[in-house]
């Protein structure tokens, strides 16, 4: 009886002995060295991986200055604000699922990109390579993204072909670089065939920027040095909706002689130039920014849009204005009546 009660004690401790190591082995964080990449636990050691958000990987804010081998499981990857100089293929060689990689506040240059790198990511879709060194729009890019932050960088160039296969970017943000006008060609974008938001604020531009793409719905161009408007410019975007050109040097010589009555303007944003008199503007316009030019005068029987038509039952009470903004400029009272009774729905009236 007591070697029989022996042996059982015996045989439990062994298998609680088994059962104790095969759990620490399950829990226990092994050496990196030896962790398989395609392991749905494997989190690189420089980064953290929330269980709660198991696709994504943060490794933002930590010192580094190389991209850690990405797991295969991960969509969303943050690696801003640390001092990564270069992206290389191999740390994303298994990353086949990355849909989102934000890399602002880094040193990365054109040269440190691998030409493979960002191409083999084939269902990216919103790459932030903001606040870097970069001196030319990267290229190639994968042909999937929809969205490219570059602001903040040193952009001069874009070379010939960089956006041709990049038809489903709908946002392109520029602003606050070194793009001057030479940096475009006729084609520069060319293959942008869904493109609704483009910025190029803050740059050094003296023209407006040529051939922009037939969809184009948000075009920001503020704190530029841009001084005319082509004639018919509109023509090419005729679906432009929200129009920035505060901070420029637009005077009214430099205007198209229909103004900017265009109707699908819904938003114009002047502020900041050089015009002495009220632009003309269409009935659809809804918010107009004109404060610090130099006009002196409000002129109604030119300011006044042409009345749309009665049987358009969205626009039945005429002109749709409801934002005006037109202090900082050389007008000197009264305001006409007239503008009032133009602009029935106004709301907010600045000057």
């Amino acid at each position: 009886m007591a070697i029989s009660t022996c042996l059982m004690v015996w045989v439990f401790l062994i298998a609680e002995t088994v059962w104790t190591q095969r759990v620490r082995q399950a829990y226990e964080v092994q050496d990196p060295e030896v962790w398989d990449v395609h392991d749905d636990f494997y989190c690189p050691r420089e980064c953290f991986c929330p269980p709660s958000f198991p696709t994504a990987l943060y490794c933002e804010n930590r010192g580094l200055t190389e991209i850690p081998i990405i797991p295969s499981r991960i969509w969303y990857l943050y690696l801003e604000n640390n001092q990564i100089e270069t992206i290389p293929e191999k740390p994303f060689e298994n990353a086949t699922q990355l849909r989102w990689i934000n890399l602002n506040k880094n040193k990365i240059t054109n040269y440190g990109i691998e030409k493979g790198a960002l191409s083999q990511l084939k269902k990216l879709l919103f790459l932030f390579l903001e606040d870097n060194e970069l001196e030319e729009v990267p290229s190639p890019l994968p042909r999937s993204l929809e969205q490219l932050q570059l602001a903040r960088n040193k952009v001069s160039r874009i070379p010939q072909g960089t956006f041709s296969n990049l038809e489903n970017l709908t946002l392109l943000d520029l602003q606050h670089n070194k793009l001057i006008d030479n940096a475009f060609q006729r084609d520069t974008f060319k293959g942008l065939k869904n493109l609704m938001q483009l910025n190029m604020a803050k740059n050094a531009l003296r023209n407006m920027p040529p051939r922009l793409p037939a969809n184009t719905m948000q075009l920001f161009l503020d704190n530029n040095s841009i001084e005319a408007i082509p004639e018919n410019y509109f023509n090419v975007i005729p679906k432009v909706a929200f129009l920035r050109l505060n901070h420029n040097k637009l005077s009214d010589a430099g205007l198209p002689s229909r103004g900017f009555d265009v109707s699908s303007i819904l938003d114009l944003q002047l502020s900041h130039n050089q015009l002495t008199n009220f632009p003309r503007i269409n009935a659809n316009l809804q918010h107009l920014h004109l404060d610090h030019n130099k006009i002196k005068n409000v002129n109604m029987s030119v300011i006044c849009p042409t009345t749309l038509r009665a049987e358009q039952d969205a626009f039945i009470h005429g002109p749709q204005l409801s934002y005006l903004r037109l202090d900082g400029n050389e007008i000197k009272p009264p305001i006409p009546m007239d503008l009032v009774t133009c602009f029935k729905l106004l709301q907010a009236f600045i000057i």
